[in-house]
């Protein structure tokens, strides 16, 4: 790779969420905003201060978040089965539905630079039993990942080969969309990062996928400037090159559920696991700092 990378140590900055995830680095309030699914509430660390307070409650089981090109805040909710932007605390609907029918419980969310919303759709949100969400029916028959377009509200479904779409990021160029399938055995698939080619808005066949031993899924992705793919892996972030390389693994005394960039140089690895929330300085940053210079400084 073509920039030196070099990680440092692990720190907990806050503890006490029952499940963590949807983490990201909010420019515009300088904080790290992420969900307690379970306790169906958002929080957000200052590091300025070193405090984390509630950012809001009864949220309707929030998850994946990520940050569109005007500052707002995208986010996925699992109760209200739809995605969702936040605009300093007022929160409206952006698609819910799919060919007439309710989509399950979008997880994770990306802005791509032509301003469309990628997201997954599994259906974690509406599972028996689940607090995540409110248990339901899967309405039109599949898990597939999405791309919607709010300038038309056309909504399409771009990949549909995957059996639990879960956390997703691009390449630096958006020429490749990662794709977690968190599935695995129990579904008789491989636990797996499934690379797609995206050109003009479609995603072609499968050109490449990581299997990762079971137990150990990748559920958030994020891939930084040089193209590198930061994952999630059970009890640690794994690191590989676009070619699924392993570089480097940083282990975590929980279990990993997702991770952002952030911080005042963009280069500080958030990191929501179980219980904790976690920092790791990095000399790195996020490619969609690209993609949105504004709010990245």
């Amino acid at each position: 790779m073509a920039g030196e990378l070099t990680i440092g140590g692990l720190e907990c900055l806050f503890t006490g969420s029952v499940w963590a995830e949807g983490p990201l680095w909010v420019p515009s309030s300088r904080t790290v905003r992420w969900s307690d699914i379970p306790n169906d509430r958002i929080l957000e660390f200052d590091p300025a201060t070193g405090t984390t307070r509630e950012y809001a409650v009864g949220v309707e089981y929030t998850n994946g978040r990520t940050l569109d090109a005007d500052g707002s805040v995208v986010q996925c909710s699992h109760g209200r089965r739809r995605v969702e932007r936040d605009s300093e605390g007022t929160v409206t609907r952006l698609v819910d539905s799919f060919e007439g029918r309710r989509l399950n419980s979008p997880n994770d969310v990306v802005v791509a630079s032509d301003a469309a919303i990628w997201f997954t759709d599994p259906p974690y949100g509406i599972l028996p039993g689940t607090k995540e969400g409110h248990e339901g029916e899967q309405e039109y028959g599949g898990c597939n990942v999405f791309r919607f377009e709010p300038a038309t509200g056309v909504l399409t479904a771009v990949i549909t080969d995957l059996v639990h779409p879960n956390g997703l990021a691009f390449s630096p160029d958006e020429s490749v969309l990662y794709v977690a399938d968190t599935a695995g055995s129990r579904y008789g698939v491989p636990l797996r990062i499934a690379a797609y080619s995206v050109d003009h808005g479609t995603c072609g066949p499968r050109i490449g996928a990581l299997e990762l031993e079971d137990g150990y899924p990748a559920d958030g992705l994020r891939v930084d400037v040089e193209g590198r793919i930061w994952t999630s892996a059970g009890p640690s972030v794994r690191v590989y090159t676009p070619s699924f390389q392993l570089l480097d693994t940083i282990k975590v005394p929980e279990t990993v559920s997702n991770l952002c960039f952030g911080g005042p140089d963009g280069q500080d690895l958030y990191l929501t696991a179980t219980t904790s929330l976690y920092r790791i300085r990095t000399t790195t940053t996020d490619a969609a700092a690209r993609t949105f210079p504004p709010n990245h400084n």
